[in-house]
């Protein structure tokens, strides 16, 4: 459920421009913009922002009425009741369709069956972009929506009218700005049930659920509120091997699901329970990690893993909990969940825990507490000799922001071991916890050597490395 009352829905017949002119009024390209049809497939939503008006905006995958029960395409079928569902949804309406193809029949289809939804709609003939084309324009006339709006979506010409036109009805923006949502990233590898996931969180099918692997292509935000937290959920396209991607678009797909990652608040990161952690389970595992994001890993499908009784269940679990911990040994720090997004086992246990991240997030630990804690580990376990020195740190304090990061002055950054910075940083969660944070440490040397080219001595430079 989202918290925006004024809700804008895209709705159109396939490849008519749909998701330019969706990027145009959010102001960044989100959705996937091909001249392949088909390629927006669940409702794909964005908050955009236009002259005092706040709102959601949604993009739709194209509608084919006329033909997708016919053919008993799956895909095709499951695309327009999403697109129902935003037409429900919606208080307003932009129906796209392409002057450069003219009225189609299943142009008028879809009218008709936008007239009959009570909303208000407003014609938005697409591809207009010299005066041939505005003279083409009329033909659309015949819909009996007026007036039309001529735009081209790709180049921005007429949205402006047609945007404030749309949203004249919509309720103003309030002075006071409530707390941005909550990002979550639900990425994993194709079909790993994360659509699932978001379905049953939502209680709704807000996205397409296929046992075909790749149906979702795009990254799909899902706005909604729990008591009064906001939250969007991003539905991400599964992210395969490199050399599986058999098109731009599904290229496309992965950039999007890779910036999903990079700009969440939190990633889940979803794993089959049949299947346990793959090669390709890691490698998103070492995306989250390089990206420096929160985590939560859901080992899915758990009702199918473990068909026994409850204490071989038990041993079980601690014995797929051992050999995970052993895979992704770099997300030792992320709490595990085992969940069935088909049953709804567990899927609650989600926002309990992403609730306690973004507290740990935000912990901030006392200068003088975090000295005598660091003091007391190098004096137990002392930092092995590197090159003739023992790293030594001479003062500490953590930075403001999050995730949290803490900034060690010491005697020579190029000595401390990776094992030792693990041993730094175990120390400080067995402290004050972090849970399903990463915790980074921030070297600044206090002197600088000189360097001498030939020596075989490093440049000085600052170092950053995240654990």
């Amino acid at each position: 459920m989202s918290s925006i009352p004024n809700i804008l829905a895209i709705v159109g017949r396939p490849n008519v421009g749909k998701s330019a002119l969706f990027n145009r009024i959010v102001g960044r390209r989100i959705s996937i913009v091909h001249e392949q049809a088909g390629v927006t497939r669940d409702r794909v939503s964005a908050t955009a922002r236009w002259n005092d008006k706040t709102f959601e905006v949604i993009d739709t995958g194209g509608i084919a009425f006329m033909d997708d029960e016919k053919t008993g395409d799956v895909i095709a079928t499951a695309t327009r009741r999403q697109a129902e569902v935003a037409i429900e949804m919606a208080n307003a309406l932009i129906l796209v369709v392409d002057v450069m193809e003219g009225l189609t029949p299943l142009d008028r289809e879809i009218a008709r069956k936008l007239r009959t939804s009570g909303k208000k709609v407003f014609l938005a003939v697409n591809k207009v972009d010299n005066n041939t084309r505005v003279r083409g324009a009329d033909e659309f006339a015949e819909l009996g929506f007026d007036p039309l709006f001529p735009i081209a979506a790709i180049h921005g010409l007429g949205v402006e009218s047609l945007v404030t036109a749309a949203t004249e009805d919509f309720v103003s923006a309030t002075a006071t700005e409530t707390a941005p949502p909550t990002r979550i990233a639900i990425v994993g590898r194709p079909n790993v049930g994360k659509s699932s996931l978001i379905n049953a969180i939502l209680q709704s099918e807000r996205t397409i659920v296929s046992e075909i692997a790749g149906t979702t292509r795009d990254s799909v935000d899902a706005p909604f509120t729990l008591g009064d937290k906001p939250y969007i959920l991003v539905d991400t396209a599964g992210l395969r091997h490199k050399r599986k991607i058999a098109s731009s678009v599904d290229q496309f797909g992965l950039m999007r699901a890779e910036r999903s990652i990079r700009e969440c608040d939190v990633a889940v990161l979803i794993l089959d329970a049949i299947d346990g952690v793959t090669k390709q389970d890691k490698k998103i595992a070492g995306q989250i990690r390089e990206a420096n994001r929160s985590c939560v890993i859901l080992v899915n499908k758990w009702d199918l893993a473990a068909d026994e009784d409850r204490r071989t269940k038990k041993t079980f679990r601690e014995k797929y909990l051992a050999a995970l911990h052993k895979e992704l040994f770099f997300l030792d720090w992320a709490p595990v969940l085992f969940v069935s997004a088909k049953t709804g086992q567990s899927v609650p246990d989600l926002f309990r825990q992403v609730a306690i991240i973004e507290n740990e997030m935000h912990r901030h630990i006392d200068t003088p507490e975090l000295n005598r804690m660091l003091s007391r580990a190098t004096q137990s376990y002392p930092a092995p000799h590197v090159g003739g020195h023992r790293f030594k740190i001479y003062y500490a304090f953590q930075k403001p922001g999050a995730p949290p990061m803490f900034t060690l002055f010491v005697n020579d950054e190029h000595s401390l071991t990776q094992h030792y910075e693990r041993f730094l940083v175990d120390r400080i969660r067995a402290a004050w916890g972090f849970t399903g944070c990463p915790v980074r440490l921030q070297l600044r040397q206090r002197e600088r050597r000189p360097f001498v080219r030939g020596s075989g001595e490093k440049k000085f430079r600052s170092r950053e490395d995240f654990s």
